[in-house]
């Protein structure tokens, strides 16, 4: 039988590479106030974003319940008793913890989890998805799927450029004391992730200028083997990005994808993000 793979909406999987990996996507929640979605299932992107800059409410994100997770898991056991389940990184959410306690529930009924926590976020647990999807339809074991993930974390690297820190401030992941420096300089922020942290990777003058950073982060070595572009609102910006990367290394197609609700309630409109799966 073959290994399914499981992951959460915070992986900004496209909805027709799921279906063509069968990878399983189970949703977190987006709250507006007394309004409850789930990502990508009752609400899309453009509804989101139309939402966050309109609404006074400015919205919070919930995980996925160990619940949700042991449905998920259970209706894969029709097909086969072994999945490899990828989450976002537990540094920044309780998707992953969820996603163990649902383990729990299933495994007693003979289903055999895996749970990793890819140390990242939006399409860097994407392309660990992806990898291990990739290795599951090969005809991996178990062990190896596992192994196939691992080494792509190893491998990513993720820069991204945000418009403002406005909504990571009111989504609680900053203090305010970094968006006033923000605005007083009226600068774009860089950032970038390190062992499942996002952390700071400098400040530009110009969107402009943090694009060509951006382009400098994907022409620095080592050699690219994958690459995967998000943006919330600007899909000309990430096609240019994507057509740049194309120009430099022309066997490479970039997937472009979009930053979903869950992960937009903090990065907001105009956010741009490069990640790339190197070899060592």
């Amino acid at each position: 039988m073959t290994i399914k793979v499981v992951t959460d909406s915070c992986s900004d999987i496209t909805q027709e590479e799921a279906k063509k990996l069968g990878i399983t996507v189970v949703p977190a929640y987006v709250h507006f106030g007394d309004e409850v979605y789930r990502d990508g299932v009752d609400i899309d992107c453009d509804q989101f974003y139309h939402k966050l800059v309109t609404n006074h409410v400015h919205p919070s994100t919930a995980a996925a319940s160990p619940g949700d997770f042991a449905k998920a898991y259970e209706e894969i056991t029709k097909e086969t008793n072994e999945i490899v389940s990828v989450h976002v990184t537990g540094k920044h959410s309780a998707m992953y913890d969820s996603a163990l306690v649902g383990k729990e529930i299933s495994e007693k009924k003979g289903c055999h989890i895996e749970v990793i926590d890819s140390l990242g976020v939006t399409m860097w647990q994407g392309l660990v998805a992806i990898a291990a999807a990739n290795a599951a339809k090969a005809g991996y074991s178990l062990k190896q799927v596992v192994n196939k993930a691992l080494e792509t974390i190893s491998q990513l690297r993720a820069l991204a450029l945000l418009d403002t820190l406005r909504y990571a401030v009111k989504g609680g992941r900053l203090g305010n004391t970094i968006f006033a420096i923000e605005s007083l300089l009226n600068v774009k922020p860089l950032i970038t992730l390190h062992c499942g942290e996002i952390r700071p990777a400098g400040l530009t003058r110009t969107r402009v200028k943090g694009i060509a950073r951006l382009h400098e982060f994907i022409a620095s070595p080592p050699h690219i083997e994958d690459l995967a572009i998000v943006y919330s609102s600007t899909p000309d910006d990430a096609r240019a990005l994507a057509d740049h990367a194309h120009s430099l290394f022309p066997n490479l197609i970039p997937r472009i994808s979009r930053l979903g609700p869950t992960l937009g309630v903090h990065g907001g409109p105009g956010a741009l993000v490069a990640i790339a799966k190197k070899t060592k």
